[in-house]
Parts: structure tokens; C-alpha cells; sequence
């Protein structure tokens, strides 16, 4: 991020509500000895962003959210989700949430790609909020620090599936499961209901993705996401800790048969949350 944390605390305290700011002031902030914690988080950035995605969660995608009382108040979570609409919208408005709806407050730190930290520009303004390169290490880090990990199992896959494919999971990775058993995290499963209808595409080009150091480039039907109404579904915990020891976390049919467990959670919340959604805007 170009500029210092000052600036941003500045920024932030223009357009937060009291309320909001006194959540972010209380959030367990580790600092590492130079004003970050050890992967680059600063609380007047968590502020600038929840300044930034207030109003779209708020008033554009009229964010509604169910169960998050399911999130623990602290220890090692795991959040799984699903991943859709071509733009990472589904983790902001997931990060919103949670800040908003967990008492004490807590910041959910997104599990990116390896070539997410890697962008110019946006790869450090994420890490200032709170995202983390998806290394073994830096989960384990985390994790062994009681923090809530936002995780998206399906991927890349995920975010660019073709419209006629919406809301049908790609098959989870297992890298979530074999971290819940193996560091004793509860893994909460989200289902999120809107993303697949923001920015339906018309393919998605691997050429023009790698010239811009992506996977894959998604070429979308409209310029912008549109105003769907987003709805977060959370379910209650699972305990893959209590049913595996650490050991089996080295199993791959067991982290297989997690994994799978999860992703049918998951796929129950879409499931909910399309039946009870008044339309995709409403």
C-alpha cells in the first residue's frame, strides 16, 4: 500500500460509523514489532476496507446473512465457502460480515492463490487487510494463533465455472480438512447465494490470463457486477478434529472423505438459501 497506516485510519474515520470503529479497535491484532503483524495486517487498514466495502455490502449488494452466531467467538476457525463471479466479491462481503456479525470482532484472513500476493499494487493492499498467500506455514501460523481463516476449497475452478454450471460445486481441494484435523480448527461451512449472477461471462481466456499473471481471465457479458442481493448462509461447525486424530491428517482417503463432508455442507446452505431467496435481486 502506498501510503501509511495513518492515512488510512484517517480515511476510515471519516466515513465509519462510532460503532464500526470501536469493532475494529478491539480485534486481536499481533504486532510483529514494525507496526504490522508478521503477514502485513494493520488494523487502519482493516478499517479503510470495511470504509471501502461498507457501502457496497450495505446498500449495492444489500447483504443478508443467517447463522452467524455458528461462528466461534475465538480458537482456530476454518470458514469454507464457495467461490463464484469472476471477481473475489463473495470474499468481501464474507470479510464484511464476519467483522460485523462476531462478537468479540474478528477478522477473517482470506487464503489466496499464490499469485494473488504476487499482483502488483493488490496483493499488498489485501495483506494490509488481512489476506494471506496459501502456504502450509502461513495457515499453520495462523491457525496455532487461534485465527479464522477464510477458505474457498473449490479454487480458481470455482470463480470462473460457466453460468449454465452456477451454483454446482467444483470438487473441494483437501487442503482445508487436512489442516482442520491436523491443528484442531473447527471448520465452519458458508454457503453464499448471489455471486453466480454479478458478472456472468462469456468464456474465460488461460492467453490473456497469463500475460496479466493470472490463471485464467474471465471475459464477463456486462463492464460491472450487477446489484445482486447477496445472502451468506453459515452452518454449524465440524468438528473434523474430534473424529481424526493429527496422524490421519496424513491420509489421503481420510482428508478425502472430509473434505467431501465439507463440500456437502456447503452445497445443503446454496441449496437453503436458492429456495429461499426472493429472486436474484431480492
Amino acid at each position: 500500500m502506498p501510503f501509511p497506516p495513518a492515512i488510512a485510519e484517517a480515511i476510515a474515520s471519516l466515513t465509519l460509523k462510532a460503532e464500526t470503529r470501536d469493532r475494529i479497535e478491539r480485534i486481536a491484532f499481533r504486532d510483529a514489532g514494525h507496526g504490522f503483524d508478521t503477514f502485513g495486517m494493520h488494523p487502519s487498514f482493516v478499517a479503510f476496507g470495511a470504509s471501502l466495502l461498507g457501502p457496497l455490502y450495505d446498500k449495492y449488494f444489500r447483504t443478508i446473512s443467517h447463522g452467524a452466531e455458528n461462528i466461534p467467538d475465538s480458537g482456530a476457525t476454518i470458514l469454507a465457502a464457495n467461490h463464484s463471479g469472476n471477481l473475489p466479491i463473495d470474499g468481501a462481503m464474507l470479510y464484511i460480515d464476519v467483522l460485523r456479525k462476531t462478537e468479540p470482532p474478528r477478522v477473517s484472513r482470506p487464503i489466496a492463490d499464490h499469485f494473488v500476493p504476487a499482483l502488483p499494487f493488490i496483493g499488498t493492499a489485501f495483506a494490509r487487510g488481512g489476506m494471506v498467500g496459501g502456504s502450509r506455514g502461513n495457515a499453520r501460523a495462523l491457525l496455532e494463533a487461534g485465527e479464522c481463516l477464510m477458505i474457498f476449497p473449490e479454487g480458481v475452478p470455482g470463480i470462473i465455472k460457466p453460468f449454465s454450471q452456477r451454483y454446482q460445486l467444483e470438487t473441494f481441494r483437501v487442503g482445508h480438512a487436512e489442516l482442520a484435523i491436523r491443528h484442531s480448527a473447527q471448520v465452519v461451512p458458508v454457503g453464499i447465494v448471489g455471486g453466480e449472477e454479478q458478472m456472468p461471462a462469456l468464456y474465460a481466456s488461460r492467453t490473456l490470463g497469463k500475460l496479466l499473471g493470472l490463471p485464467v481471465l474471465p471475459i464477463p457479458i456486462v463492464p460491472l457486477p450487477m446489484p445482486v442481493r447477496y445472502h451468506l448462509y453459515y452452518g454449524e461447525p465440524i468438528r473434523l478434529d474430534t473424529e481424526f486424530s493429527p496422524e490421519q491428517a496424513d491420509d489421503p482417503q481420510v482428508v478425502r472423505e472430509a473434505a467431501n463432508r465439507v463440500q456437502a455442507a456447503v452445497d445443503q446452505l446454496i441449496k437453503r438459501g436458492l429456495s429461499e431467496r426472493d429472486g436474484v435481486f431480492g
